[in-house]
Protein backbone atom coordinates (compact mmCIF):
# COMPACT_ATOMS: atom_id res chain seq x y z
CA UNK A 1 0.00 0.00 0.00
CA UNK A 2 1.29 3.47 -0.91
CA UNK A 3 2.13 5.60 2.16
CA UNK A 4 -0.08 8.68 2.48
CA UNK A 5 2.58 11.05 3.83
CA UNK A 6 6.27 11.51 3.07
CA UNK A 7 9.07 13.27 4.96
CA UNK A 8 11.45 15.80 3.42
CA UNK A 9 14.18 13.15 3.26
CA UNK A 10 11.88 10.65 1.54
CA UNK A 11 10.68 13.15 -1.06
CA UNK A 12 14.26 14.21 -1.77
CA UNK A 13 15.16 10.57 -2.41
CA UNK A 14 12.12 9.93 -4.60
CA UNK A 15 12.67 13.02 -6.74
CA UNK A 16 16.46 12.65 -6.82
CA UNK A 17 17.12 16.13 -5.44
CA UNK A 18 18.71 17.51 -2.30
CA UNK A 19 16.89 18.52 0.88
CA UNK A 20 18.21 22.03 0.30
CA UNK A 21 16.43 22.14 -3.06
CA UNK A 22 13.19 21.09 -1.36
CA UNK A 23 13.63 23.85 1.20
CA UNK A 24 14.07 26.38 -1.62
CA UNK A 25 10.91 25.02 -3.26
CA UNK A 26 9.16 25.50 0.07
CA UNK A 27 10.31 29.14 0.23
CA UNK A 28 9.28 29.81 -3.38
CA UNK A 29 5.93 28.04 -3.06
CA UNK A 30 6.72 25.41 -5.71
CA UNK A 31 6.21 22.49 -3.30
CA UNK A 32 5.09 23.30 0.24
CA UNK A 33 4.74 20.59 2.94
CA UNK A 34 1.57 20.47 5.00
CA UNK A 35 0.90 19.79 8.67
CA UNK A 36 0.07 16.17 9.45
CA UNK A 37 -3.41 16.11 11.06
CA UNK A 38 -2.20 13.98 14.00
CA UNK A 39 1.51 14.53 14.55
CA UNK A 40 1.57 18.18 13.37
CA UNK A 41 4.86 17.46 11.58
CA UNK A 42 5.40 19.16 8.23
CA UNK A 43 5.09 16.40 5.63
CA UNK A 44 4.15 15.97 2.00
CA UNK A 45 0.87 14.30 1.04
CA UNK A 46 1.23 11.82 -1.83
CA UNK A 47 -1.25 13.86 -3.90
CA UNK A 48 1.25 16.76 -3.93
CA UNK A 49 3.73 14.59 -5.82
CA UNK A 50 1.41 13.62 -8.68
CA UNK A 51 3.02 16.16 -11.01
CA UNK A 52 6.44 14.54 -10.75
CA UNK A 53 7.13 11.65 -13.09
CA UNK A 54 9.49 9.99 -10.58
CA UNK A 55 6.67 9.79 -8.03
CA UNK A 56 4.12 8.63 -10.61
CA UNK A 57 6.38 5.70 -11.48
CA UNK A 58 6.49 4.74 -7.83
CA UNK A 59 2.75 5.08 -7.29
CA UNK A 60 1.83 3.22 -10.49
CA UNK A 61 4.44 0.49 -10.33
CA UNK A 62 4.03 -2.96 -11.91
CA UNK A 63 6.19 -4.51 -9.18
CA UNK A 64 3.50 -6.89 -7.90
CA UNK A 65 2.71 -8.09 -11.42
CA UNK A 66 6.41 -8.58 -12.21
CA UNK A 67 6.84 -10.66 -9.06
CA UNK A 68 4.81 -13.34 -10.84
CA UNK A 69 7.48 -13.75 -13.54
CA UNK A 70 8.63 -17.37 -13.74
CA UNK A 71 10.92 -19.01 -16.31
CA UNK A 72 9.10 -21.13 -18.89
CA UNK A 73 12.06 -23.55 -18.86
CA UNK A 74 15.28 -24.07 -16.93
CA UNK A 75 17.52 -21.20 -18.02
CA UNK A 76 21.19 -22.05 -17.49
CA UNK A 77 23.55 -19.38 -16.19
CA UNK A 78 27.29 -18.79 -15.84
CA UNK A 79 28.35 -16.07 -13.44
CA UNK A 80 31.77 -14.42 -13.60
CA UNK A 81 33.45 -12.38 -10.86
CA UNK A 82 30.81 -13.80 -8.52
CA UNK A 83 32.13 -12.35 -5.25
CA UNK A 84 30.15 -13.31 -2.15
CA UNK A 85 26.98 -14.05 -4.13
CA UNK A 86 24.76 -10.95 -4.11
CA UNK A 87 24.03 -11.15 -7.83
CA UNK A 88 23.94 -14.97 -7.77
CA UNK A 89 21.31 -15.11 -5.00
CA UNK A 90 19.11 -12.62 -6.84
CA UNK A 91 19.39 -14.55 -10.09
CA UNK A 92 18.65 -17.80 -8.25
CA UNK A 93 15.53 -16.26 -6.70
CA UNK A 94 14.44 -15.14 -10.17
CA UNK A 95 14.61 -18.77 -11.33
CA UNK A 96 17.99 -19.18 -13.05
CA UNK A 97 20.00 -22.40 -12.72
CA UNK A 98 23.71 -21.71 -12.16
CA UNK A 99 26.03 -24.19 -13.87
CA UNK A 100 29.30 -22.39 -13.06
CA UNK A 101 30.41 -19.49 -10.88
CA UNK A 102 33.95 -18.13 -11.12
CA UNK A 103 35.69 -16.03 -8.47
CA UNK A 104 39.36 -15.53 -7.63
CA UNK A 105 39.03 -14.44 -3.99
CA UNK A 106 39.44 -17.42 -1.65
CA UNK A 107 37.22 -16.11 1.14
CA UNK A 108 34.43 -15.25 -1.30
CA UNK A 109 34.63 -18.74 -2.83
CA UNK A 110 34.42 -20.28 0.63
CA UNK A 111 31.38 -18.11 1.31
CA UNK A 112 29.70 -19.44 -1.84
CA UNK A 113 30.57 -23.05 -1.03
CA UNK A 114 29.41 -22.75 2.58
CA UNK A 115 25.99 -21.46 1.57
CA UNK A 116 25.44 -23.36 -1.69
CA UNK A 117 27.34 -26.68 -1.59
CA UNK A 118 25.62 -27.79 -4.79
CA UNK A 119 26.89 -24.85 -6.83
CA UNK A 120 29.81 -25.44 -9.19
CA UNK A 121 32.31 -22.91 -7.81
CA UNK A 122 35.43 -22.59 -9.93
CA UNK A 123 38.02 -20.75 -7.83
CA UNK A 124 40.92 -19.11 -9.60
CA UNK A 125 42.13 -16.81 -12.35
CA UNK A 126 39.54 -16.38 -15.10
CA UNK A 127 42.29 -16.24 -17.70
CA UNK A 128 42.96 -19.92 -17.09
CA UNK A 129 39.37 -21.07 -17.73
CA UNK A 130 38.22 -22.61 -21.00
CA UNK A 131 34.50 -21.90 -21.41
CA UNK A 132 34.09 -23.65 -24.77
CA UNK A 133 32.64 -26.83 -23.21
CA UNK A 134 29.55 -24.75 -22.35
CA UNK A 135 29.10 -23.53 -25.92
CA UNK A 136 25.50 -23.69 -27.11
CA UNK A 137 24.06 -24.83 -23.77
CA UNK A 138 24.17 -21.59 -21.76
CA UNK A 139 21.24 -19.17 -21.88
CA UNK A 140 22.86 -16.28 -20.03
CA UNK A 141 26.19 -15.06 -18.65
CA UNK A 142 26.19 -12.49 -15.86
CA UNK A 143 28.78 -10.74 -13.76
CA UNK A 144 30.33 -7.53 -12.57
CA UNK A 145 33.71 -7.22 -14.28
CA UNK A 146 36.28 -4.91 -12.62
CA UNK A 147 36.69 -1.72 -14.64
CA UNK A 148 40.25 -1.32 -15.89
CA UNK A 149 41.79 1.39 -18.04
CA UNK A 150 41.88 0.80 -21.78
CA UNK A 151 44.68 2.00 -24.04
CA UNK A 152 43.46 3.90 -27.11
CA UNK A 153 46.55 5.14 -28.89
CA UNK A 154 46.47 3.73 -32.41
CA UNK A 155 43.83 1.20 -31.50
CA UNK A 156 40.65 0.18 -33.29
CA UNK A 157 38.85 -0.66 -30.03
CA UNK A 158 38.06 -4.20 -31.21
CA UNK A 159 37.95 -7.52 -29.37
CA UNK A 160 41.71 -8.17 -29.62
CA UNK A 161 42.54 -4.59 -28.58
CA UNK A 162 41.10 -5.09 -25.09
CA UNK A 163 43.31 -8.12 -24.38
CA UNK A 164 44.81 -7.80 -20.92
CA UNK A 165 41.70 -6.25 -19.37
CA UNK A 166 39.20 -8.26 -17.36
CA UNK A 167 36.43 -7.18 -19.71
CA UNK A 168 38.33 -9.10 -22.40
CA UNK A 169 37.92 -12.24 -20.28
CA UNK A 170 34.19 -11.54 -19.89
CA UNK A 171 33.94 -11.05 -23.66
CA UNK A 172 35.95 -14.22 -24.29
CA UNK A 173 33.51 -16.23 -22.17
CA UNK A 174 30.65 -14.81 -24.27
CA UNK A 175 32.47 -15.62 -27.50
CA UNK A 176 33.15 -19.22 -26.45
CA UNK A 177 29.61 -19.97 -25.21
CA UNK A 178 27.35 -17.79 -27.39
CA UNK A 179 24.58 -17.29 -24.78
CA UNK A 180 21.26 -15.81 -25.82
CA UNK A 181 21.75 -12.90 -23.41
CA UNK A 182 24.46 -11.54 -21.17
CA UNK A 183 24.38 -9.08 -18.29
CA UNK A 184 27.36 -6.99 -17.21
CA UNK A 185 27.20 -4.66 -14.23
CA UNK A 186 29.61 -2.05 -12.96
CA UNK A 187 29.90 1.21 -11.06
CA UNK A 188 28.11 4.31 -12.32
CA UNK A 189 31.50 5.90 -13.02
CA UNK A 190 32.00 3.60 -16.03
CA UNK A 191 29.59 5.87 -17.95
CA UNK A 192 32.11 8.72 -17.92
CA UNK A 193 35.35 6.78 -17.38
CA UNK A 194 38.09 8.27 -19.57
CA UNK A 195 35.56 10.77 -20.98
CA UNK A 196 33.27 7.97 -22.11
CA UNK A 197 35.88 6.17 -24.21
CA UNK A 198 35.93 3.06 -22.01
CA UNK A 199 32.20 2.48 -22.47
CA UNK A 200 32.59 3.25 -26.17
CA UNK A 201 35.25 0.55 -26.44
CA UNK A 202 33.10 -1.93 -24.53
CA UNK A 203 30.11 -1.12 -26.76
CA UNK A 204 32.24 -1.73 -29.86
CA UNK A 205 33.33 -5.13 -28.59
CA UNK A 206 29.74 -6.09 -27.77
CA UNK A 207 28.75 -5.25 -31.33
CA UNK A 208 31.70 -7.19 -32.72
CA UNK A 209 30.68 -10.22 -30.66
CA UNK A 210 27.30 -10.18 -32.41
CA UNK A 211 25.15 -8.71 -29.64
CA UNK A 212 22.75 -5.79 -29.41
CA UNK A 213 23.43 -3.54 -26.41
CA UNK A 214 20.24 -2.28 -24.78
CA UNK A 215 20.84 1.41 -23.92
CA UNK A 216 22.64 1.13 -20.55
CA UNK A 217 20.91 2.16 -17.33
CA UNK A 218 22.09 3.26 -13.93
CA UNK A 219 19.68 1.68 -11.45
CA UNK A 220 19.29 3.18 -7.99
CA UNK A 221 19.02 0.30 -5.53
CA UNK A 222 16.71 2.20 -3.16
CA UNK A 223 13.94 1.95 -5.79
CA UNK A 224 14.15 -1.85 -5.80
CA UNK A 225 13.40 -2.78 -2.17
CA UNK A 226 16.96 -2.08 -1.03
CA UNK A 227 17.47 0.26 1.98
CA UNK A 228 20.55 1.88 0.46
CA UNK A 229 21.42 4.74 -1.91
CA UNK A 230 23.60 2.53 -4.06
CA UNK A 231 23.80 2.94 -7.84
CA UNK A 232 24.96 0.35 -10.37
CA UNK A 233 25.33 0.49 -14.14
CA UNK A 234 23.75 -2.44 -16.00
CA UNK A 235 24.52 -3.53 -19.55
CA UNK A 236 21.99 -5.96 -21.04
CA UNK A 237 23.03 -7.54 -24.34
CA UNK A 238 20.90 -9.71 -26.64
CA UNK A 239 22.30 -11.90 -29.42
CA UNK A 240 21.55 -10.16 -32.71
CA UNK A 241 19.75 -13.09 -34.30
CA UNK A 242 17.23 -12.90 -31.42
CA UNK A 243 17.14 -9.17 -30.66
CA UNK A 244 14.91 -8.17 -33.57
CA UNK A 245 11.88 -10.00 -32.15
CA UNK A 246 12.11 -9.05 -28.47
CA UNK A 247 12.50 -6.00 -26.29
CA UNK A 248 14.06 -5.80 -22.84
CA UNK A 249 11.95 -3.94 -20.28
CA UNK A 250 13.71 -2.59 -17.21
CA UNK A 251 12.16 -3.59 -13.86
CA UNK A 252 9.53 -1.40 -12.25
CA UNK A 253 10.30 0.26 -8.91
CA UNK A 254 9.01 -0.96 -5.60
CA UNK A 255 6.03 0.95 -4.16
CA UNK A 256 8.08 2.77 -1.51
CA UNK A 257 11.61 3.62 -0.43
CA UNK A 258 13.10 1.26 2.14
CA UNK A 259 15.01 2.80 5.05
CA UNK A 260 17.65 1.77 7.57
CA UNK A 261 14.83 0.97 9.99
CA UNK A 262 13.46 -1.54 7.47
CA UNK A 263 16.90 -3.13 7.29
CA UNK A 264 17.68 -3.43 11.00
CA UNK A 265 14.26 -3.81 12.63
CA UNK A 266 11.51 -6.40 12.24
CA UNK A 267 9.05 -5.42 9.54
CA UNK A 268 8.39 -5.76 5.83
CA UNK A 269 11.93 -6.74 4.79
CA UNK A 270 12.81 -9.07 7.67
CA UNK A 271 10.62 -10.85 10.25
CA UNK A 272 12.98 -10.11 13.14
CA UNK A 273 15.49 -7.50 14.32
CA UNK A 274 18.99 -7.82 12.93
CA UNK A 275 20.93 -10.64 14.63
CA UNK A 276 23.90 -9.77 16.82
CA UNK A 277 27.26 -10.16 15.11
CA UNK A 278 30.87 -9.08 15.18
CA UNK A 279 32.04 -5.74 13.91
CA UNK A 280 34.74 -3.12 14.05
CA UNK A 281 35.09 -0.71 16.98
CA UNK A 282 36.24 2.89 17.14
CA UNK A 283 39.40 3.93 18.99
CA UNK A 284 38.53 5.65 22.29
CA UNK A 285 39.04 9.27 21.14
CA UNK A 286 37.21 8.76 17.86
CA UNK A 287 34.25 7.27 19.75
CA UNK A 288 34.22 10.30 22.04
CA UNK A 289 34.08 12.67 19.07
CA UNK A 290 31.53 10.60 17.14
CA UNK A 291 29.21 10.61 20.17
CA UNK A 292 28.56 14.30 19.47
CA UNK A 293 27.29 13.65 15.93
CA UNK A 294 23.46 13.58 15.83
CA UNK A 295 21.42 11.02 13.89
CA UNK A 296 21.81 11.76 10.19
CA UNK A 297 24.59 14.26 10.90
CA UNK A 298 28.26 14.53 9.94
CA UNK A 299 31.41 16.47 10.88
CA UNK A 300 29.87 19.91 10.41
CA UNK A 301 27.43 19.07 13.22
CA UNK A 302 30.32 18.82 15.70
CA UNK A 303 31.39 21.72 17.94
CA UNK A 304 33.98 23.81 16.09
CA UNK A 305 36.93 22.70 18.20
CA UNK A 306 36.05 19.03 17.55
CA UNK A 307 35.66 19.73 13.84
CA UNK A 308 39.22 21.03 13.76
CA UNK A 309 40.57 18.11 15.78
CA UNK A 310 38.80 15.46 13.72
CA UNK A 311 39.33 16.96 10.27
CA UNK A 312 42.86 18.31 10.86
CA UNK A 313 44.15 19.83 7.56
CA UNK A 314 40.96 18.83 5.74
CA UNK A 315 39.10 21.38 7.86
CA UNK A 316 40.58 24.17 5.70
CA UNK A 317 39.95 22.49 2.33
CA UNK A 318 36.94 23.03 0.10
CA UNK A 319 34.13 20.58 -0.57
CA UNK A 320 31.42 19.20 1.69
CA UNK A 321 33.19 15.94 2.65
CA UNK A 322 29.76 14.74 3.77
CA UNK A 323 30.93 11.17 4.34
CA UNK A 324 33.28 12.13 7.15
CA UNK A 325 32.10 11.52 10.74
CA UNK A 326 28.78 10.46 9.23
CA UNK A 327 26.06 8.91 11.36
CA UNK A 328 23.23 7.20 9.49
CA UNK A 329 19.53 7.99 10.03
CA UNK A 330 16.80 5.48 10.89
CA UNK A 331 14.20 6.83 8.46
CA UNK A 332 16.40 7.26 5.40
CA UNK A 333 18.13 4.70 3.18
CA UNK A 334 21.73 4.03 4.15
CA UNK A 335 24.46 5.74 2.22
CA UNK A 336 26.28 3.41 -0.18
CA UNK A 337 28.25 0.83 1.78
CA UNK A 338 31.99 0.70 1.23
CA UNK A 339 34.44 -2.11 1.95
CA UNK A 340 34.86 -0.98 5.58
CA UNK A 341 32.38 0.90 7.79
CA UNK A 342 34.94 2.97 9.72
CA UNK A 343 36.95 4.57 6.92
CA UNK A 344 37.36 8.24 7.72
CA UNK A 345 36.25 9.45 4.29
CA UNK A 346 33.16 7.22 4.17
CA UNK A 347 31.99 6.75 7.74
CA UNK A 348 28.97 4.50 8.36
CA UNK A 349 28.09 4.94 12.04
CA UNK A 350 25.05 3.30 13.64
CA UNK A 351 22.15 5.79 14.02
CA UNK A 352 21.95 5.42 17.83
CA UNK A 353 24.98 3.57 19.12
CA UNK A 354 28.41 5.12 18.65
CA UNK A 355 30.03 2.33 16.66
CA UNK A 356 30.45 1.23 13.04
CA UNK A 357 27.80 -1.03 11.55
CA UNK A 358 28.32 -4.74 12.27
CA UNK A 359 28.79 -7.45 9.66
CA UNK A 360 25.15 -8.57 9.87
CA UNK A 361 23.91 -4.97 9.70
CA UNK A 362 26.03 -4.52 6.58
CA UNK A 363 24.54 -7.69 5.10
CA UNK A 364 20.97 -6.57 5.90
CA UNK A 365 21.51 -3.24 4.11
CA UNK A 366 22.65 -5.23 1.06
CA UNK A 367 19.49 -7.41 1.52
CA UNK A 368 21.40 -10.66 2.03
CA UNK A 369 19.28 -13.27 3.84
CA UNK A 370 20.15 -13.73 7.52
CA UNK A 371 21.17 -17.35 6.93
CA UNK A 372 23.81 -16.34 4.36
CA UNK A 373 27.07 -16.58 6.31
CA UNK A 374 30.41 -15.12 5.27
CA UNK A 375 33.87 -16.72 5.44
CA UNK A 376 37.18 -15.13 6.35
CA UNK A 377 38.30 -12.39 8.72
CA UNK A 378 36.00 -9.54 9.77
CA UNK A 379 37.68 -7.10 7.33
CA UNK A 380 37.27 -9.70 4.56
CA UNK A 381 33.58 -10.14 5.37
CA UNK A 382 33.00 -6.39 5.23
CA UNK A 383 34.82 -6.28 1.89
CA UNK A 384 32.77 -9.13 0.43
CA UNK A 385 29.50 -7.50 1.47
CA UNK A 386 30.51 -3.98 0.44
CA UNK A 387 31.49 -5.15 -3.06
CA UNK A 388 28.30 -7.14 -3.65
CA UNK A 389 25.32 -6.31 -5.83
CA UNK A 390 22.34 -5.85 -3.47
CA UNK A 391 20.34 -9.08 -3.56
CA UNK A 392 16.93 -7.46 -4.07
CA UNK A 393 18.25 -5.29 -6.91
CA UNK A 394 19.68 -8.41 -8.55
CA UNK A 395 16.36 -10.18 -8.04
CA UNK A 396 14.44 -7.36 -9.76
CA UNK A 397 16.84 -7.32 -12.72
CA UNK A 398 16.77 -11.13 -12.79
CA UNK A 399 12.98 -11.17 -13.13
CA UNK A 400 13.26 -8.75 -16.06
CA UNK A 401 15.80 -11.06 -17.69
CA UNK A 402 13.49 -14.04 -17.14
CA UNK A 403 10.74 -12.16 -18.97
CA UNK A 404 13.17 -11.41 -21.80
CA UNK A 405 14.24 -15.06 -22.16
CA UNK A 406 10.62 -16.18 -21.94
CA UNK A 407 9.86 -13.87 -24.85
CA UNK A 408 12.79 -15.32 -26.80
CA UNK A 409 11.37 -18.80 -26.23
CA UNK A 410 7.96 -17.64 -27.47
CA UNK A 411 9.39 -16.00 -30.59
CA UNK A 412 11.17 -19.26 -31.44
CA UNK A 413 7.67 -20.74 -31.73
CA UNK A 414 5.87 -17.64 -33.05
CA UNK A 415 8.62 -15.54 -34.67
CA UNK A 416 6.24 -12.81 -35.85
CA UNK A 417 4.80 -12.09 -32.43
CA UNK A 418 6.15 -10.08 -29.51
CA UNK A 419 4.94 -10.47 -25.98
CA UNK A 420 2.31 -7.78 -25.37
CA UNK A 421 4.01 -6.92 -22.07
CA UNK A 422 6.90 -5.50 -24.10
CA UNK A 423 4.62 -2.64 -25.13
CA UNK A 424 4.19 -1.65 -21.50
CA UNK A 425 7.50 0.15 -21.15
CA UNK A 426 7.97 1.26 -17.55
CA UNK A 427 8.24 5.01 -17.21
CA UNK A 428 10.84 4.36 -14.55
CA UNK A 429 13.33 3.16 -17.14
CA UNK A 430 13.43 6.64 -18.63
CA UNK A 431 14.46 8.08 -15.28
CA UNK A 432 17.15 5.58 -14.39
CA UNK A 433 20.07 7.65 -15.70
CA UNK A 434 19.11 10.83 -13.86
Amino acid sequence: MIPEYYSIAQVADILGISKETLRRWDDSGKLVPIRHPESNYRLYHFSQLDNFEEAKCLFNSSWDQELLSKPVKSFKLIELFAGAGGLAIGMEKAGFSSVLLNEIDRDACNTLRRNRPAWNILEGDITKIDFSEYGGVIDIISGGFPCQSFSYAGKKLGFEDIRGTLFFEFARAVKETSPKVFLAENVRGLLKHDEGRTLEAISGVIDELGYYLVPPRVLKAMFYQVPQKRERLFLVCIRKDLAKDVEFIWPSPYKRIMTLRDALKAGELYPNDVPKSEGQRYPRRKAEIMSYVPEGGYWRDLPNELQREYMMKSYFLGGGKTGMARRLAWDEPSLTLTCAPAQKQTERCHPEETRPLTVREYARIQTFPDDWSFSGSIPSQYKQIGNAVPVNLAYAVGRALVRLLNDIEKTDTFPSKKNILNKEISCFGRLALR
